[in-house]
């Protein structure tokens, strides 16, 4: 018996959700490899974290860069999922800065195995930290955006803005990792949110805008 189009189309979604399913499986658990062996884990350690056999596991990525493109952007989902308080701000103008160092800083330092692990195959030729930089930094430039309109600014500033505080942050963050220089996490996180407000500061006020660091935006929930 000749099989339906109609059934072959069904059979064939159903497949591809399960495949899509047991990638991001697959994915989780090569997080947890990474978080247990560090960033040098192996194919076959990711492999048994998942319960399967290596081959088994190249069923569902053509190869390892594949299974290292699916790991960075299902980073940069938690990354995005973490700083929640930047995508929903609350109190302050300060007080939204802080949130937003304060999360990425304690991601930073809890999931320093997954960090060096991006950050040796950004130096392998993927460039898995840039993504997730790309990921937050556009994220920020759709709010800052909403921020420059609010006040009539120029809104092409929102995109190098976002850029720049990502870039700050990331940069100095994970130098901190390498080398703390007896600095603690909420020393540092301190020093970021006030050089982050400076630079938001200076742009609002090239505009003729003074903002109140401790007066809540309009819009904002305290």
């Amino acid at each position: 018996m000749t099989s339906s189009p109609g059934r072959m189309d069904g059979r064939a979604a159903r497949w591809a959700g399960q495949r899509e399913r047991r990638r991001r499986e697959f994915v989780d658990a090569a997080l947890r490899a990474i978080a247990r062996h560090g960033p040098e884990v192996s194919t076959e350690q990711i492999a048994e974290e998942a319960g399967v056999g290596r081959t088994r596991l190249y069923k569902y990525f053509a190869d390892a860069t594949d299974l290292q493109i699916a790991i960075a952007g299902r980073v940069g989902e938690l990354i995005t999922a973490e700083l929640a308080p930047v995508w929903t701000p609350r109190g302050t103008p300060l007080q939204m800065v802080e949130a937003g160092v304060e999360a990425h800083t304690r991601w930073l330092a809890g999931n320093e195995n997954l960090y060096r692990y991006l950050t040796m195959h950004s130096l392998s030729g993927q460039d898995a930290i840039a993504d997730v930089k790309t990921t937050i930094a556009t994220n920020l430039t759709a709010l800052f955006e909403h921020y420059l309109r609010l006040f009539e600014l120029d809104t092409r500033l929102a995109e190098p803005i976002a850029f720049g505080v990502v870039g700050l942050v990331e940069s100095t963050a994970a130098r901190w990792l390498a080398n703390p220089a007896g600095l603690t996490r909420d020393e540092l996180a301190a020093l970021l949110t006030r050089w982050v407000w400076r630079l938001l500061d200076d742009t609002m006020r090239a505009g003729g805008v003074e903002l109140d660091p401790h007066q809540v935006l309009p819009g904002v929930q305290r």
